[in-house]
């Protein structure tokens, strides 16, 4: 209040935004699988997503001939997206990321549908992902790659995933039954 205010000149200075800010939504194209996630669960309805089926040729002798999606057309509606982020929550192959542009008005409303050529070059403008805390819990897959191996020489879980174990699951304790303990489940005898 006993300041005066400032008005910023917007086109001839820039604002200066934070790092991660949400400006508009960029497509990684490579990643997306047509999955049709993110245009499934959009509250609005403003991604358009086209494709089609083409058989790739078996990659060894014996083997069948599997079929890919091919993206043809990844379209998204500015003019009707309420910019929630939901479809870049969803899309489990990272194909969709928030990009710190904002500058993209058109004259013309039919003008603020972008194809995926226009989304593409949005996604060199995506920053980086923060760097990880380093005082933070390391996470499960790093904390299991680094365990030391086993006493008799091999890989952590007997090299098998589930723990070495032959049925794959982990190895379960075993439980009392009155005053002995059961390890039938195990594949052991009960014994008292």
């Amino acid at each position: 209040m006993s300041r005066r205010s400032a008005t910023r000149q917007y086109p001839d200075v820039s604002p200066n935004l934070p790092p991660r800010s949400r400006g508009v939504i960029a497509l990684f194209e490579e990643n997306c699988t047509v999955c049709m996630l993110c245009a499934r669960e959009c509250p609005d309805w403003c991604i358009y997503i086209d494709s089609h089926k083409e058989t790739m040729p078996a990659r060894e002798e014996g083997a069948r001939a599997r079929q890919r999606n091919v993206l043809d057309r990844f379209a998204i509606d500015f003019a009707l997206c309420m910019y929630c982020g939901i479809c870049i929550d969803v899309c489990p192959f990272d194909a969709l990321f928030w990009s710190p542009e904002f500058e993209y008005a058109e004259y013309d409303i039919h003008e603020l549908t972008h194809e995926k050529d226009r989304l593409r070059e949005w996604m060199w403008t995506v920053p980086p992902p923060p760097a990880h805390d380093p005082n933070g819990e390391m996470s499960k897959e790093v904390a299991a790659a680094e365990k030391p191996p086993l006493p008799g020489g091999g890989p952590p879980g007997g090299g098998r995933p589930g723990g070495g174990r032959p049925g794959g699951g982990a190895a379960r304790e075993p439980r009392r039954v009155g005053d002995r303990v059961d390890t039938a489940r195990d594949g052991g005898e009960a014994r008292s």
